[in-house]
């Protein structure tokens, strides 16, 4: 009888100590977390002492935890060492420098009957088989387990045929799924047309049956953006490939992007290298892509690396003499653009920028006394043609310190700001011309003469670094800002003047000055190379 109410004792208090526990965990949901963070960790370690490595002791099959589908890679010293503190968002201007959006999913559970009916009218599209991608220049796909490499190719290949839906090639689960997607978009800045977003029709255990890619507009018309694309490419490749060492290329693509580009968190397809590129008109998402691919062009391994900076951010990881280095082109291009984020460690980030998602298995950034006349990762004005000391460290390209940066005025505005019909207008050119301080001789009343103006100064500068001004009315700002946003303004007066300083390329950066009675004068900010 003791022994009897011993046990009945005995299992009366396990089911107290369980309900206890279990009360416990419901008031206390970081405790519940961190017991499943255990038992997880206890099951991968029992994986691994079962043999988890695989059968030739290598580690294909072994998974970092919380990121499903990742293979571990070697090299204990090179792996990124998360900070302990999220940066705080950073003040002044950087404050609204970032705009990158994280991978978006929309997953839907079906039935197993739906998915029947899916596998009768859908295939896997292209299989992607027989892609390769080389591990250097493509470091996310490298991360994936070899059955997530598969499904990588094949989102690649239907992302390439503008094919929408298909069925997987291999067996993936939801969380897999989005590894794999993230890492295509993370190597691929070529898919500009491919949204960071897809959606994705599951069985009740996970199970993914149905895979979707979202495109943007341009795929409506993408032999036409694709040549556009390409052209714009190989344009400024011809300037790179005319630079010595890959430091020497990095910094020339990095200049450029910055005279090119303007940051703007309206324009549209603004998280691809297409934005930055083409439209000239992008936020940190388009930077960093176009930068990246651009690298990949010149045979530098350039990576696209996202995290937080205050908030979602985009920047890039360069290799360069067999070193990683950071660099965050959009925080470079400010009101006077410098390389105050050109080529840093990540302790010299460590208080403004920390890594996320696959990111973190990225390769530290630790530097490796690159002898670039950089000091700790800024720019030396001697050797940067272009640029000039701010005077607290960090460097800037040419400007006029008096004006403020280029603003972009929509035809909108201008419209508004001329909103009387010209014929009810009374003739006051000459008091116009009075009131800006300027003669009739000096403007340059149609695209044309702005185009012959620009060419006759710059040749007259001469290489270098230089800056020449020219004075249009307002009416033809819009014009002007065509000219620039297309890549027009190349062919327009920059072809003709490179040839005659027998120069290979150049970086320019605009601003502007109202002169008052509907006039304005344009500053060019330039650097031949």
């Amino acid at each position: 009888m003791k022994i009897l109410k011993a046990v009945v004792f005995s299992i009366a208090g396990l089911l107290m100590a369980a309900c206890l526990g279990i009360l416990v965990c419901a008031l206390n949901p970081s405790l519940t977390a961190m017991l499943a963070e255990q038992v997880e960790h206890m099951a991968e370690n029992n994986g691994q002492e079962d043999g988890g490595t695989g059968t030739d002791g290598s580690l294909d099959n072994v998974r970092l935890p919380g990121m499903p589908g990742l293979v571990e890679l070697p090299g204990d010293k090179d792996i990124y060492q998360v900070p302990e503190n999220m940066p705080d968002a950073p003040s002044g201007e950087l404050g609204s420098l970032s705009g990158y959006q994280p991978v978006q999913q929309e997953n839907q559970q079906i039935a197993q009957e739906e998915a029947d009916s899916l596998s009768d009218i859908l295939a896997t599209g292209q299989s992607g088989e027989g892609l390769a991608f080389d591990r250097e220049m493509y470091p996310y796909y490298a991360m994936l387990e070899q059955d997530m490499q598969q499904i990588y190719s094949q989102i690649y290949a239907n992302a390439v045929e503008k094919i929408p839906s298909f069925t997987p090639v291999t067996i993936v689960d939801v969380e897999q799924l989005k590894t794999a997607f993230e890492a295509v978009c993370n190597d691929h800045p070529e898919l500009f047309w491919l949204e960071t977003g897809y959606s994705c029709k599951y069985l009740k255990d996970g199970t993914c049956v149905e895979i979707t890619l979202k495109f943007s507009d341009l795929a409506d018309d993408l032999e036409a953006a694709r040549a556009e694309f390409n052209a714009q490419v190989e344009r400024i490749q011809t300037g790179v490939q005319a630079q010595g060492s890959d430091l020497e290329k990095e910094r020339y693509i990095h200049d450029l992007l910055l005279s090119y580009v303007e940051y703007d968190m309206t324009a549209e397809q603004n998280q691809s290298a297409y934005s930055a590129l083409v439209e000239g008109r992008s936020v940190c998402a388009g930077y960093a892509r176009a930068f990246q691919y651009l690298m990949q062009q010149a045979g530098i391994p350039c990576y696209y690396c996202t995290g937080f900076a205050g908030q979602d951010h985009a920047w890039n990881i360069v290799k360069l003499d067999g070193a990683y280095y950071n660099v965050d082109v959009t925080w470079d291009d400010t009101r006077n653009p410098t390389y105050d984020f050109f080529n840093k460690t990540d302790g010299e980030l460590v208080s403004t920028h920390i890594r996320t998602g696959l990111s973190v298995y990225l390769p530290a950034c630790q530097g490796g006394g690159l002898d670039n006349g950089m000091g700790s990762g800024g720019q030396d004005s001697e050797s940067q043609p272009g640029s000039e000391g701010s005077g607290d460290g960090s460097q800037v390209m040419p400007s006029n310190p008096d004006l403020k940066p280029l603003e972009w005025i929509s035809k909108n505005k201008i419209d508004q700001e001329e909103s009387t019909p010209k014929e009810e207008q009374p003739d006051t050119s000459q008091d116009d011309l009075e009131k800006a301080g300027i003669t009739q001789e000096e403007v340059m009343d149609t695209l044309d003469k702005y185009y012959g103006d620009c060419l006759a100064k710059l040749k007259a500068a001469g290489s270098g670094q230089q800056q020449f001004s020219c004075v249009i009315p307002q009416s033809l700002w819009d014009s002007v800002e065509q000219a620039y946003s297309s890549g027009d303004y190349w062919k327009g007066y920059v072809e003709s003047a490179l040839q005659e300083l027998k120069m290979n390329d150049f970086a320019i950066q605009l601003q502007v000055q109202r002169l008052g009675g509907g006039y304005l004068k344009i500053y060019h900010g330039v650097v031949t190379y």
